[in-house]
């Protein structure tokens, strides 16, 4: 390919609207270019290196036995109806109506509509199993569409699903799921995590995330070295060291003028924070609950509502503790007519602190059984660095992450539903047991560039680069340049290799920048070391240079192949 007859617009600044490395750089270097919040063109350069992904993702799921389909993005409302989803989804879902006032959403993902197609195309055992996969744009109505791909409204996704007649099945299933997704990442050369997930909206009974190691990425992620455990916060479980037992002290309500945070109240009373006891109102759905947990731990909102089987969960207002005749700040469980939730961190805790629901005071030796009643203890905290391993208790690491896949087994929770049943060799029916698996396809561009930059531009690995060789003629009035660049260009077409000329009559400086912001992994340079019969090699991954005699050219590219 020439790049004078290539389109690949690139900027020397930085955009204004972009905070994350690809962000940046998928911008400068002429890959994307944003149309409106969240929404993407995908450039021909952009393109080249989103159909490399694809195809190794498709290769990978070819391997796997699943079968490639393509779904309409357009679902009619009846079936979300069907699994509740159309009421629950919330403001993500894109909406619309067709002329003739039937409802409609675009598609965020497809449980619904194949397992339409598999109701009504499957009736017996001997029909399954079945796994599909597709490819395809997805749209979500993201609130705050942000860091370029990584987050968008429309973007493209590899959605697949399974069908198997029981349980055991679909775990090997999964499994198979599970291994050739190690395989598509390995092979994408990222870095990355297998983690516990939280089920989320998509349900079912449990999932696993695969989570690109960045800085910039959204996913909280704890993991052990001595073991392998690694979990998404949101799911993250952890071994809780409890405090030696203690002879119990009598209740006492001690005044605590304007001291209500942790912090105070523990330098106050003169105890650890790990005395004191949180009461922390909730409101989930329509109701209110009350979560005691120990003054040196966070409340995982997401555990809560997984628990309570909400929808959702957030603190309770000012107004809403008034309402409940609740002292903000002094909130406790004394006298609570409340629900009361305990986390697993204040079993077996004894002489704590907890506010008295009366302003300025707290209670001081609160024991459970004697002066507050729980009934039962749950894990509703958010694992932490250096909490103990669940496992094995080795101390536990903190990363942040870009979630690049997630895989679901489902369960019955949309055959039920839409009644996807099949007869089994009994001649009983019953539900198919689904499971289902995601990639951000358009995800990954980015994330790549997340982890393959400099601040030079990007650095693409040898199996995405939008071009294999970089050829760039620093001067083409050149005659002699001109003409070696030009056949080395054809003789790498002829060798298979994917190649871009800088052909351009531009300055070497500009060529030089293009080059480094595109990423494309090898370059050779035409310039004044051909006088000597030599042209220039490096890697984009690498400071250093090596000189090529031109008659030994045609042999180098042979290792490039």
């Amino acid at each position: 390919m020439l790049a004078s007859r290539y389109f690949m617009p690139t900027l020397k600044e930085n955009p204004s609207e972009a905070q994350v490395p690809s962000h940046i750089y998928l911008i400068r270097a002429g890959f994307i270019r944003s149309l409106s919040a969240g929404i993407y063109e995908y450039l021909p350069l952009g393109l080249r290196v989103l159909r490399k992904i694809e195809n190794i993702i498709r290769k990978r799921m070819d391997e796997s036995g699943a079968l490639e389909l393509l779904l309409p993005i357009l679902t009619p409302a009846e079936l979300w109806k069907e699994t509740g989803r159309w009421d629950v989804y919330g403001k993500e879902l894109f909406r619309l109506k067709d002329r003739k006032d039937a409802d409609f959403a675009l598609g965020p993902t497809h449980e619904e509509t194949i397992t339409d197609l598999v109701r009504k195309n499957v009736r017996s055992y001997k029909d399954l199993p079945l796994n599909f996969y597709q490819i395809q744009t997805k749209f979500r109505d993201e609130a705050r569409p942000r860091y370029g791909l990584i987050r968008g409204r429309e973007f493209i996704m590899k959605d697949g699903y399974s069908f198997d007649v029981s349980e055991e099945d679909a775990i090997k299933t999964y499994e198979i799921m599970k291994d050739t997704y190690h395989k598509i990442f390995k092979d994408l050369k990222l870095d990355y995590l297998m983690v516990e997930a939280d089920v989320g909206a998509i349900g079912g009974k449990f999932s696993h995330e695969f989570v690109v190691k960045v800085p910039s990425g959204e996913a909280h992620i704890v993991y052990c070295e001595s073991c392998g455990y690694a979990a998404n916060v949101e799911a993250a479980k952890f071994h809780h060291n409890k405090l030696p037992p203690e002879e119990l002290q009598p209740l006492e309500k001690v005044y605590t003028p304007s001291v209500s945070s942790v912090e105070e109240v523990a330098s106050f009373l003169k105890v650890p924070t790990q005395k004191i006891v949180k009461t922390l109102i909730y409101k989930a759905d329509d109701k209110f609950v009350a979560v005691l947990i120990r003054g040196d731990r966070e409340v995982n909102e997401t555990k809560l509502a997984n628990l309570l089987k909400a929808l959702d969960v957030r603190p309770a207002t000012s107004e809403e503790l008034k309402e409940l005749n609740i002292v903000e700040g002094f909130v406790g469980p004394i006298g609570l007519n409340l629900p009361i939730y305990g986390d697993y961190s204040i079993e077996g805790l004894y002489n704590f602190v907890v506010g008295a629901n009366e302003k300025d005071y707290h209670y001081k030796n609160v024991n459970i059984g004697r002066d507050i009643k729980v009934e039962h203890f749950y894990d509703l905290a958010s694992a932490k660095e250096k909490d103990p391993c669940p496992v094995c208790k080795a101390p536990l690491k903190e990363t942040t992450g870009l979630e690049v896949g997630h895989i679901f087994l489902l369960g019955t929770k949309y055959s039920s539903a839409m009644k996807a049943y099949f007869t089994d060799k009994d001649g009983k029916e019953k539900p198919i047991i689904m499971g289902c698996y995601g990639i951000g396809v358009s995800r990954l561009m980015a994330a790549i560039v997340e982890q393959y930059h400099d601040d030079k531009g990007i650095i693409w690995p040898d199996v995405v680069a939008p071009f294999d060789l970089h050829i760039l003629i620093l001067n083409m009035k050149d005659e002699k340049s001109v003409k070696s660049g030009f056949e080395i260009y054809e003789e790498a077409k002829n060798l298979g290799i994917d190649v871009l000329l800088d052909d351009r009559d531009i300055s070497p400086g500009a060529k030089f920048k293009d080059a480094d912001l595109i990423g494309i992994p090898n370059r050779i340079v035409i310039g004044k070391s051909l006088n000597e019969g030599k042209v220039e090699y490096q890697r984009r991954d690498s400071q250093e240079k090596k000189m090529i005699d031109l008659d030994k050219v045609k042999e180098f590219l042979q290792t490039l192949k």
